[in-house]
C-alpha cells in the first residue's frame, strides 16, 4: 500500500467520494498541484493509488507528497479530458507530461486596410482582419510570406510605416511590393493581388492559377506582351511550389503525428497537411516524467495540443493514444465537426506515416546527441529572453579594418548543432568615410537582408551585433526599412575594463543595459558566437589586406583585362618597365589605346 506520510485521510476521502466522471487534483503541504488527471469513475480510479500494491516508482514518489486530493464532476468524460488538459496548461503539474508552452501560435494575418498588407502575427486574434493558420512553425510562415510577396507583390509592411511614406521602400526596388503607399498601383490591381493571395492561403491555388491562366490570355490578346510575361511568371512561382507542396495521395485535412522516446527524453513531430498543402512539420520536447510510454506520451501530447488549435478531420498516429475514444470526442466537440484518430493506415497513408517516423527518428537522435552541451545553453538563452519557441537560427556581424582601410564585415551563422561555417559570409565594405563602423554595420546588414528578403536564405530567429547602442540603431534602421519584425535584435557592447563576463546586452526594445551573470550558460554562448565573428572577421579581413598588397596595380585599371595586361608585360619586360614608359609608347601596345594608355599611366604614377 502507497499510503502518504501526510496528515491526509484517505479512506474517509474515499467514502465520500463521487462515482460520477470528473477530474483529480493531487496536492502538497502547500496547495501545489503535484498532478491533474481525469476519470470516468472517480471514486474507482482514485482509490488505485491508495489500495494498490502494483503502483509505478514514479506514482510512489508522488504519494509521498500528497496531503490533498480536490475533485470536479463533470458531465462526461470528453468534458473530464479537456477540463485536464486545460488544468496541466496552467498549473504546469510536476508528475504531468508537459507540453513546452508555445504562448501563442503562428499566423499569416491579412490587414483590414483599403490596401490591405500581409504581415506574420503572433497572438489573440482580436484586431479587424483575417488570420490564416496557425502553422506547424515559424519557419513555414515565413516561407509562404515570401512566396507570397514573391508572386504577388503584396505590402508586408505594418500600417503606421505605410503611412508615413513619401518614397517607395527597398520593397518596391527589389520587385517584393507595388507601392501602393506612394500610388505606384491602382486600387483595382492591387485588391486583385490582395484576392489571390488570400485564395492561396485558403488552398485555393488551383483556382488562382486558373484566373491568372485567363489574365495571361486576355493580355495576350490585347497585345500587352509585357503583362502577359509578368502573369506567365506568377503561375511559373505558383506551380513550383504546388509541385513542391502538393501532397496527392492525402485528401482533406490530416495531421500525423508520430513519437520517440527514451529515459527523460521525449519527442513528438507533426505534419500538416492542409487541402492537399504540406505546410510542414515541428518537433516538440515535451517534458515527462519517467514510466510513460508511447500511448500515454501521444495521448498527453494531443489533448494539450489542440486546446488552442482546430483540430483536423484526421490524426494519424504511430499508436493508438490512451482513451482515444474519450480523446476523440473531445476533439469532435472542438472541431464541430467528426474528427478520427487512427494508427491502422495502408497504403498512401502508410507511406506517409513511416516518412513521418523517419523524420521523428532523426530529430530525437539529434536532439540526443547535442543535449550535453550546446543545448543547456540554447536553453538558457531562451529562458533569458523569454523567447516563445526553440532558436533555431542565430547569426551575429562584426566590423574589422586597420585604420579604416580594406573595412571587411563577417556574418557567421550557427544552428541546434553550434556553428555553420558553410554559411557564413563577409562583405567587403566600399564607398564610406574610413573608419566610420555604423556605415560599415549598415552596409553591410542592408546588403545581408535584403538578399534574405528576396529569398537568398533564411532569416534568423536572433540577430547578435557586435557593439553598443550605435551599431544597434543601425541595426534597427535596416530591420524596419526591410520590415522585418520577428528577428530578435540584440547588441554585445563591452563591460567594465572591456573584461569577458561583463558584456553589456541592448535590444531595440531595451535600451537599458541587461547583465547576465558572468557564469550564465546563455552569455557563454553569446560569447562563443561574439568571439567566432570577431575571428571571422579579422581573418577576412587580413586576407584582403594582403591580397591588396599582393595585387598588381595594373588589376585595377578599368579596361585593361588579363589579356591587355599580359601584352603590357610581355611588351615592356614587367611592371617596371610599364611604369617608365610614356603614353605615346603604351599606346604602341596593340590593344592599348589612348584613353586606356592614359589611365594606365595615371594610376602608376599617383595622378588618379
Amino acid at each position: 500500500m502507497a499510503e502518504s506520510d501526510s496528515q491526509f485521510d484517505a479512506k474517509a476521502f474515499l467514502k465520500t467520494l463521487t462515482q460520477q466522471p470528473g477530474v483529480y487534483r493531487m496536492l502538497d503541504d502547500e496547495s501545489n498541484v503535484l498532478y491533474v488527471g481525469k476519470a470516468k469513475n472517480l471514486k474507482k480510479r482514485v482509490s488505485t493509488y491508495f489500495g494498490s500494491k502494483k503502483i509505478s516508482p514514479r506514482i510512489q514518489s508522488m504519494m509521498q507528497l500528497v496531503n490533498n486530493v480536490e475533485v470536479t464532476i463533470t458531465n462526461t468524460e470528453a468534458e473530464a479530458l479537456l477540463l485536464e488538459n486545460n488544468l496541466i496548461k496552467e498549473h504546469r503539474p510536476k508528475y504531468n507530461i508537459l507540453l513546452r508552452d508555445d504562448k501563442s501560435y503562428p499566423y499569416i494575418y491579412l490587414s483590414h486596410h483599403e490596401f490591405p498588407g500581409l504581415s506574420f502575427y503572433r497572438g489573440s486574434r482580436k484586431k479587424k482582419g483575417e488570420y490564416f493558420g496557425p502553422y506547424a512553425s515559424v519557419g513555414a510562415v515565413r516561407e509562404t510570406l515570401n512566396l507570397l510577396q514573391k508572386t504577388f507583390k503584396v505590402r508586408q509592411c505594418d500600417d503606421s510605416f505605410y503611412r508615413n511614406r513619401s518614397r517607395p521602400c527597398l520593397q518596391y526596388q527589389i520587385e517584393r511590393c507595388t507601392a501602393p503607399c506612394v500610388g505606384l498601383v491602382s486600387p483595382e490591381a492591387y485588391a486583385r493581388d490582395v484576392d489571390y493571395a488570400r485564395k492561396f492561403l485558403q488552398g485555393k491555388s488551383e483556382q488562382v492559377v486558373n484566373h491568372l491562366v485567363s489574365e495571361m490570355e486576355r493580355a495576350s490578346g490585347e497585345l500587352n506582351f509585357e503583362q502577359a510575361a509578368k502573369v506567365r511568371d506568377q503561375i511559373e512561382a505558383l506551380r513550383q511550389v504546388s509541385q513542391q507542396q502538393y501532397v496527392s495521395d492525402l485528401s482533406g485535412d490530416c495531421d500525423i503525428i508520430t513519437c520517440r522516446m527514451r529515459d527523460s527524453l521525449a519527442c513528438v513531430q507533426v505534419f500538416q497537411v492542409r487541402n492537399k498543402m504540406n505546410l510542414g512539420n515541428k518537433s516538440y520536447f515535451p517534458k515527462i516524467p519517467h514510466a510513460y510510454d508511447d500511448a500515454e506520451l501521444l495521448a498527453a501530447f494531443i489533448g494539450q495540443y489542440y486546446l488552442q488549435r482546430r483540430p483536423p478531420e484526421e490524426i494519424i498516429t504511430t499508436t493508438d493514444p490512451k482513451d482515444s475514444v474519450v480523446l476523440t470526442d473531445m476533439l469532435t466537440r472542438q472541431r464541430g465537426a467528426r474528427v478520427k484518430i487512427t494508427s491502422s493506415v495502408k497504403g498512401k497513408r502508410a507511406r506517409w506515416l513511416e516518412f513521418a517516423i523517419k523524420n521523428v527518428n532523426t530529430a530525437f537522435e539529434t536532439r540526443l546527441a547535442s543535449r550535453a552541451g550546446i543545448e543547456k545553453r540554447y536553453a538558457a538563452l531562451e529562458a533569458a529572453f523569454d523567447l516563445p519557441e526553440p532558436i533555431q537560427r542565430m547569426e551575429c556581424f562584426d566590423i574589422s579594418h586597420t585604420q579604416g582601410e580594406h573595412t571587411v564585415a563577417s556574418c557567421v551563422v550557427f544552428n541546434r548543432e553550434g556553428p555553420a561555417k558553410s554559411e557564413y559570409r563577409k562583405f567587403n565594405i566600399e564607398n564610406i568615410t574610413p573608419g566610420d563602423d555604423y556605415a560599415a554595420m549598415l552596409q553591410a546588414l542592408t546588403r545581408r537582408y535584403t538578399r534574405l528578403k528576396k529569398g537568398e536564405g533564411k532569416l534568423p530567429d536572433v540577430l547578435f551585433i557586435d557593439g553598443g547602442k550605435g551599431q544597434l540603431t543601425q541595426a534597427g534602421k535596416v530591420m524596419e526599412e526591410l520590415q522585418i519584425t520577428e528577428v530578435l535584435v540584440i547588441g554585445v557592447a563591452k563591460g567594465e575594463e572591456r573584461r569577458a563576463g561583463m558584456e553589456q546586452l541592448f535590444t531595440l526594445e531595451n535600451r537599458q543595459p541587461i547583465l547576465l551573470p558572468h557564469d550564465s550558460l546563455a552569455l557563454h554562448l553569446i560569447q562563443q558566437i561574439r568571439d567566432e565573428a570577431h575571428r571571422f572577421a579579422i581573418t577576412s579581413h587580413r586576407h584582403r589586406r594582403n591580397k591588396s598588397r599582393t595585387m598588381s596595380p595594373l588589376e585595377g585599371i578599368a579596361g585593361l583585362g588579363p589579356k591587355r595586361r599580359q601584352s603590357l608585360l610581355k611588351h615592356f619586360g614587367g611592371l617596371r618597365g610599364i611604369t617608365r614608359a610614356s603614353e605615346e609608347e603604351l599606346i604602341k601596345v596593340p590593344g592599348i589605346s589612348k584613353q586606356l594608355a592614359q589611365s594606365i599611366h595615371d594610376v602608376l604614377h599617383g595622378d588618379n
